[in-house]
């Protein structure tokens, strides 16, 4: 199991640059949140995730993952049908083909996503059907482990900010404050803030 990895550098950065994480880290201690560092199975288990339990996503991954491994080429070859039948909508189903699609044809080459900027990345996989920003954002996090990603479209981030700092809502231009202050190790601190959010 790969995990997403930071270390003193990084916390204590966070810790000089907010009193309030620095409380929350020093309660919390060490994260150990897993990364899959293949962006494209990554990303076709995220999309499995979208708005179900994370037991019921769990579920479908591991049908999914029997069938093909989850490999391009081997979704690529599997019907839509075929896809749904592990436990999901036809629609995200064709999302999940889709994806496959544009991996095998290149359209979408996720093995130089590395080597691109956060932009260039959303960029690339927003162009894809059923993923928006926070997907991509996600896989910036969660699978290219980029440091400075804090998501505004991700309801357990905000309620982590607000628990944080106290407030009952979380306008967009304070939630990039925070955001700016966290720079260049956001991605840490959006661990700690869906720690706090549970």
């Amino acid at each position: 199991m790969n995990y997403f990895e930071y270390g003193d550098k990084e916390i204590g950065y966070l810790r000089k640059k907010d009193k309030r994480l620095c409380v929350a880290i020093d309660r919390i201690g060490m994260i150990k949140r897993g990364v899959n560092p293949d962006p494209f199975s990554a990303l076709v288990e995220c999309v499995v995730s979208q708005q179900i339990s994370s037991k019921a996503a769990a579920t479908v991954k591991e049908k999914l993952d029997a069938l093909c491994g989850l490999k391009a080429d081997k979704l690529h070859n599997m019907s839509v049908e075929e896809i749904q039948a592990c436990g999901m909508s036809m629609r995200k189903a064709g999302y999940i083909k889709g994806i496959a699609d544009a991996a095998v044809t290149k359209a979408v080459d996720f093995e130089t996503l590395k080597d691109k900027t956060d932009q260039e990345v959303i960029d690339v996989l927003t162009k894809l059907n059923g993923v928006g920003l926070w997907t991509a954002e996600m896989i910036l996090i969660f699978s290219l482990m980029r440091p400075d990603v804090v998501s505004y479209g991700d309801l357990a981030i905000r309620r982590g900010m607000m628990e944080l700092y106290g407030h009952r809502e979380l306008p967009n231009e304070v939630f990039m404050r925070y955001a700016k202050r966290y720079s260049p190790y956001g991605s840490v601190a959006s661990l700690y803030l869906w720690e706090m959010s549970h």
